[in-house]
């Protein structure tokens, strides 16, 4: 029954990821709103869905372990294993918003994720907090979206067939996109619980605690829309809705999931020391890892999404290992302090001088 499940909500997560990404896009031409911004908002709030659902129903049964390690868990695989796969299949183009907002946002929330929770708890007051900050970055988002949507307007009364435009809005073909969107969202909701629901059943099985449990298996299940949405956005050549989703994910997770499952925890969400220790320093640095990738030249290039997706299974390696004692766990935790970490250093700045360098040049030649 578990495979039949698990076989099932992943067609489920594939039909509703086309679907809601060619809605998504359509509503984006229709409506002259950058496709960045429906990726923030529409496809990287909506596919966190699942995550929302499976954290505030683990806080409420006191489940705390399940309910942080599925944000922290679903933030590292988002940016390792989501923009690695998408970038592997075709380089991605980022926006400049990007990296002078949402990204810096990233890696500030990551942040005061672990100021909040060197306390051994995240409190009401803690998701309150996050709650906040998630009311003003959406009515920045759409303060952003009506002054775009006014500048497009603004060239299409310039062009030369301003009635096409005009046509496009008017379309009631709009309605069968924002159904598209929502239906794609239920299709996605309901994949990513059978998803989920088979693959506990399968970790509980193998005798796995419920930390790594929600730092692997639930949050990769959970963060399957994600997945499939920024694949199909990459093979679509949506680049900007492939990245945004991620970005926006993030921030969702962090603001609106880990925010209100504190606010309805009875008494707030415990954090595990190793989870303060590990897990929420290794969200961090990911999350500030984006900066310099992101950076050089705006493009997550093939060999970038190669290095985020080895590092996604160096991760789940070293969480096997140290949750069943493995006899290789020193040995290969010697192995990443001492030669993978350092050399990921080094090739960062590298990347960076070099892109830094090539700007100058381009600089002085104009």
């Amino acid at each position: 029954m578990s495979i039949l499940l698990f076989i099932a909500g992943l067609l489920l997560l594939i039909v509703g990821a086309n679907a809601l990404v060619k809605g998504a896009s359509r509503l984006a031409a229709a409506f002259r709103v950058a496709p960045l911004i429906i990726g923030l908002t529409v496809v990287a709030f909506g596919t966190s869905a699942p995550e929302l659902a499976v954290s505030i129903k683990a806080a409420l049964v006191d489940q705390a372990d399940i309910a942080i390690g599925n944000v922290v868990g679903s933030n590292i695989f988002n940016v390792l294993f989501i923009l690695g796969i998408s970038a592997l299949i075709t380089p991605l183009v980022v926006s400049a918003q990007l990296i002078r907002l949402d990204v810096p946002l990233m890696v500030a929330l990551s942040a005061l994720t672990i100021v909040m929770a060197l306390d051994g708890t995240l409190s009401r007051i803690d998701g309150l907090l996050f709650v906040s900050i998630l009311i003003g970055y959406v009515l920045y988002l759409i303060r952003q979206s009506r002054r775009d949507t006014a500048a497009a307007n603004a060239a299409a009364a310039a062009c030369e067939n301003p009635e096409e435009l005009a046509d496009a809005v008017n379309n009631p073909r709009w309605l069968l996109n924002l159904g598209l969107v929502f239906g794609g969202l239920a299709l996605l909701v309901l994949g990513s619980r059978w998803l989920v629901e088979s693959a506990i059943a399968f970790a509980q099985y193998l005798g796995v605690s419920e930390l790594v449990i929600g730092l692997t298996i639930v949050a990769a299940g959970t963060s399957m829309p994600e997945v499939v949405t920024s694949i199909v956005a990459a093979l679509r050549g949506e680049r900007d809705i492939a990245v945004g989703n991620v970005v926006g994910s993030n921030i969702f997770n962090l603001m609106c999931v880990l925010g209100v499952s504190s606010v309805v925890a009875p008494s707030g969400i415990a954090v595990a020391d190793s989870t303060i220790a590990f897990d929420l320093p290794i969200m961090l640095a990911v999350a500030f890892a984006c900066l310099p990738i992101f950076l050089t030249e705006g493009v997550i290039s093939r060999w970038e999404g190669g290095v985020l997706l080895g590092y996604y299974l160096l991760y789940t390696t070293y969480l096997i290992f140290a949750s069943t004692h493995h006899d290789l766990l020193n040995a290969f935790s010697a192995m990443l302090v001492w030669f993978v970490l350092p050399l990921t250093t080094l090739t960062i700045l590298v990347t960076v001088v070099r892109d830094l360098r090539r700007r100058r040049r381009r600089q002085r030649a104009d």
